[in-house]
């Protein structure tokens, strides 16, 4: 065991969003990027125009840094799926700031030890 403490481990939250386009991707990591400090992103090269859609989207945010800006209602062109993974306190609040700029229309948690694991079903407003 590390004597270590990392104090962002507490407040860093993984979001990873499936089944959508570039567009889609961009614009819930675009809502985020304005309230929170961006840590690492995971993001697929270019495609060819043949190619499908990638599967996931990965971004980590530290829900302790960043602009705070106020958030406005973003479009999507179709559902997105989306998985948040963290401490209980930084996904709930990064659930409130999806929630200002999308309809979540699903929930459904699964909570562990010292993390938690939110599915959330993001549309337009």
């Amino acid at each position: 065991m590390s004597d270590v403490y990392d104090p962002h481990i507490d407040t860093d939250v993984t979001v990873q969003l499936s089944d959508c386009d570039r567009e889609d991707a961009q614009a819930v990591f675009d809502v985020l990027d304005g309230v929170y400090r961006l840590e690492d992103i995971a993001t697929p090269g270019p495609q060819a125009a043949t190619d499908p859609s990638p599967t996931v989207w990965a971004a980590t945010y530290d829900t302790a840094g960043g602009e705070h800006q106020e958030v406005s209602p973003a479009h999507l062109s179709a559902l997105v799926g989306v998985t948040l993974t963290g401490g209980y306190h930084a996904v709930d609040e990064v659930e409130k700031v999806l929630a200002t700029g999308f309809d979540v229309q699903s929930r459904h948690t699964v909570s562990g030890d010292q993390e938690t694991e939110a599915r959330l079903l993001l549309a337009s407003r």
